[in-house]
């Protein structure tokens, strides 16, 4: 007879213990240590800060105080009024009595309260002014340096020129007869002027001197000697034959120069001469 055995799988194991299920490794970690607050110390650049915060308020309030007391200071000062005024420059035609009378309306008014650009705009309308300065000098003097105008030569029948070319207009003119007379359209004085300054130079070396000069409406030059020579220069290139008549001066003309009442050099290369007398020699005339 065959026996049956029935083995149990769960014999020889220890009653109540189950069995883990199979895991990976697990490491277990220690409780961190218990953290304090940290109390942190004011940076050097946030005091600096702080004490700019402060130090402002304190500083403008310090200022205010120190301008209120400069301003109570200086206010009898700025009403002082001028005691002294200086009159300079090398003055030869300006009336110093002239002058006087367009300082005097500003004589009440103090130091700081004139107006220096309406005396210098008043100075500069007097005839003979061409520059004003006016300066304050503290605590109550003002300085004022005068230019006079350098006249050159006459415009027309009422005005001067002066070595800019700028017209001026005096009060007495007669005292100026013997200075050379300009004339020309209004708007050339300065043209005018530059061309008589270029004549004066080409012919002073030979002995000539410019007594009169005149730029006509088209464009034309006239000029007349101090020998009382007219010389028509016409329009274009008037040095080129200025200094053709002057080379035909010194070689021909130079001793008989008294005689000649006219030279035309409004040719393209010669000139034409009118005598104040029939000359024995004709020469000259063509070259």
């Amino acid at each position: 007879m065959l026996g049956l055995m029935i083995r149990d799988q769960r014999a020889g194991r220890t009653a109540g213990r189950r069995n883990a299920p199979n895991r990976g490794a697990v490491r277990v970690t220690p409780p961190a240590p218990r953290s304090w607050p940290r109390l942190s110390m004011p940076s050097v650049n946030d005091a600096a800060r702080r004490m700019q915060q402060l130090l402002w308020p304190l500083l403008l309030v310090v200022l205010g105080m120190g301008l209120y007391e400069l301003a109570n200071r200086l206010q009898p000062l700025a009403q002082r009024p001028i005691s002294l005024i200086n009159v300079e420059g090398d003055l030869q035609y300006i009336d110093r009595e002239s002058v006087h009378q367009s300082i005097e309306p500003y004589l009440e008014e103090s130091l700081l309260t004139i107006d220096l650009e309406a005396l210098r705009a008043d100075l500069i309308a007097m005839p003979w002014v061409a520059s004003a300065a006016v300066t304050r000098v503290w605590p109550d003097q003002l300085v004022i340096t005068l230019d006079e105008h350098l006249p050159v030569a006459r415009w027309g029948d009422s005005a001067l020129l002066n070595n800019a070319g700028r017209a001026f207009v005096p009060e007495h003119i007669d005292s100026f007869e013997g200075l050379p007379l300009l004339n020309g359209p209004e708007r050339t004085k300065r043209r005018v002027m530059q061309t008589y300054q270029q004549f004066n130079r080409l012919l002073r070396p030979y002995g000539h001197r410019v007594a009169q000069l005149e730029l006509r409406d088209r464009g034309s030059w006239f000029l007349t000697t101090r020998e009382g020579i007219e010389i028509l220069l016409g329009q274009g290139d008037v040095v080129e034959k200025m200094q053709r008549f002057l080379t035909i001066d010194k070689l021909m003309l130079s001793d008989r120069r008294e005689l000649i009442a006219r030279v035309d050099l409004r040719y393209s290369n010669g000139m034409a001469v009118a005598w104040r007398e029939p000359a024995t020699i004709q020469s000259g005339s063509n070259e």
